[in-house]
């Protein structure tokens, strides 16, 4: 990926750090037309800013919307900026998210702040995450200590459910994911959400999640 690309790509945050898609400023390689339809600028109406048309991947979409993907690009672009490091709990997980940068560092605040909202609120925002549908239909079922630091935030989550446990940690994993990657991490998860047909990131949704690999804390530092 070139840092000069202007595509503008958004993740869906997680709820430690995570998640959305992409509108199109500039045609990345590898990406036709195709990929591209129903993301133009204008998709939906009333937003604006570099990642407006976004908006229009969302699998529900409300105010807050463009706001959202707009903190989620600068995150991608800056991932190279970012370090993470994830713990998976016996009941959860526990996060670090920071960054040397003051301007990324405050858009890891905003964002963290904006997903635990949402999460507590119920109002989904992703694209094509299957962990975190589990994760906000099962809300009321989690328990969340959120700290902001000096350069980024520190997130704690669990839950006595199992299988929302294991979506915790399966959803800290592809956050880490797009921390490390960036953009060519968020255009594997756009085709493979593709290929899921019109159910999208709930058509791969079974009676039960698969768990997420166990893996001792692990800082990783993205170059």
């Amino acid at each position: 990926m070139k840092r000069s690309s202007k595509i503008a790509v958004g993740v869906v945050a997680s709820l430690g750090l995570g998640l959305a898609v992409a509108t199109v400023l500039a045609q990345p390689a590898g990406m036709g037309p195709g990929m591209m339809h129903g993301m133009g600028p204008g998709a939906v109406a009333g937003n604006h800013g570099p990642m407006a048309g976004a908006t229009a991947m969302l699998t529900r979409q409300d105010a807050g919307s463009s706001a959202d993907m707009n903190l989620v690009h600068e995150l991608l672009v800056n991932h190279d900026k970012i370090r993470r490091t994830v713990t998976n709990l016996p009941n959860g997980i526990r996060t670090v998210t920071e960054s040397d940068d003051p301007q990324v560092a405050q858009a890891i605040k905003a964002h963290v702040a904006s997903m635990s909202q949402r999460l507590s609120d119920g109002r989904e925002f992703n694209i094509f995450s299957t962990t975190l549908p589990v994760l906000f239909e099962n809300k009321d079922k989690i328990k969340s200590a959120v700290e902001m630091t000096e350069k980024g935030s520190v997130v704690t989550r669990t839950s006595t459910d199992a299988k929302v446990v294991t979506a915790l940690q399966g959803h800290a994993a592809e956050v880490t994911e797009l921390a490390q990657e960036g953009m060519a991490a968020m255009r594997r998860g756009m085709m493979a959400s593709n290929a899921m047909g019109p159910r999208g990131p709930r058509a791969g949704m079974g009676p039960k999640t698969s768990p997420a690999p166990q893996a001792p804390a692990a800082t990783e530092h993205v170059h």
